[in-house]
């Protein structure tokens, strides 16, 4: 701390300044959101560590216990729809991530005049809300014989606008010079893009890639229309039909079914948090 010094020689401390008011106001917004989205975790980690009847009881040494995720586990088929939900982040995922390249490789480097309209028609999809086109996706998903089942679920989300504007904008500021140089070393158009464009993109896929997968473990209308039974159902809708008053109101095993459900993704970010916010920076749009 900074000292000042009296007429007397006496040393004394500099008097701290107060927070702007602007400030502190920004701090206590930030701090009060924080606490409403915390709230409902938090209750749902108690009443699920907790017995039933002190899911609405908060007394600090009440006592501990993981039967609640035993029953939740045996109540419903958690294996399966842990099972179909991987399959369809991945399936999704990957084909996003080939899609959206090879779009976006064509929308950075294509010198056609037609390149600009072409690309205004694919943003126009960032102006849709999915929810839109539930009606006409069924339909299709009906004609081509994919209800309920998994690549059904999936089908409609594996060209994304968001993901080839994204990676467009990384690929336009990588230097050409780069891609001259591969040129000149022997390389063809697609070693270019795998050897050059795709590496320096790395963060910009973490990023997208994130946010593709916590979308899509969290979507739950349309695998709702589109599934019938437990061989194709998700998390999301298997742990609505679970939480359905058919089956029940216990808060608490609903609670450890929601963290159950919730867990992978919790768990991925306390783990790489860093790197996703790193990921977000190093892939800001200039």
């Amino acid at each position: 701390m900074s000292a000042v010094l009296h007429p007397e020689g006496v040393e004394a401390a500099a008097p701290r300044r107060a927070l702007p008011f602007g400030l502190a106001l920004e701090s206590l917004a930030a701090w009060t959101l924080a606490l409403l989205w915390a709230a409902p975790v938090l209750y749902a980690l108690w009443a699920a560590f907790h017995p039933t009847g002190y899911a609405t009881r908060f007394e600090i040494f009440a006592p501990l216990t993981l039967e609640n995720f035993a029953a939740a586990w045996q109540a419903a088929p958690f294996a399966r729809y842990f099972l179909n939900t991987v399959l369809l982040v991945s399936f999704v995922t990957g084909s996003q991530f080939i899609l959206c390249t090879l779009a976006a490789f064509v929308f950075a480097r294509s010198r056609s005049r037609w390149m600009s309209a072409l690309f205004a028609l694919v943003l126009v999809q960032l102006m849709i809300m999915p929810d839109m086109l539930i009606v006409e996706n069924y339909r299709t998903m009906r004609a081509l014989g994919l209800v309920d089942t998994v690549l059904g679920i999936g089908l409609p989300y594996v060209a994304s606008a968001f993901g080839i504007f994204l990676l467009r904008q990384t690929f336009l500021q990588v230097p050409k010079e780069l891609e001259e140089a591969a040129r000149v070393e022997g390389c063809g158009l697609w070693a270019i893009l795998w050897r050059v464009y795709v590496p320096l993109a790395r963060p910009t896929y973490l990023a997208y890639g994130l946010t593709s997968v916590s979308y899509h473990w969290n979507n739950f209308l349309w695998p709702l229309v589109v599934t019938n039974t437990v061989e194709t159902r998700p998390l999301t809708v298997g742990l609505a039909i679970f939480a359905s008053t058919d089956q029940g109101i216990d808060w608490a095993i609903i609670s450890a079914a929601t963290l159950l459900t919730a867990a992978p993704l919790l768990l991925g970010f306390l783990l790489f948090q860093r790197q996703f916010v790193q990921s977000f920076m190093r892939a800001g749009i200039r």
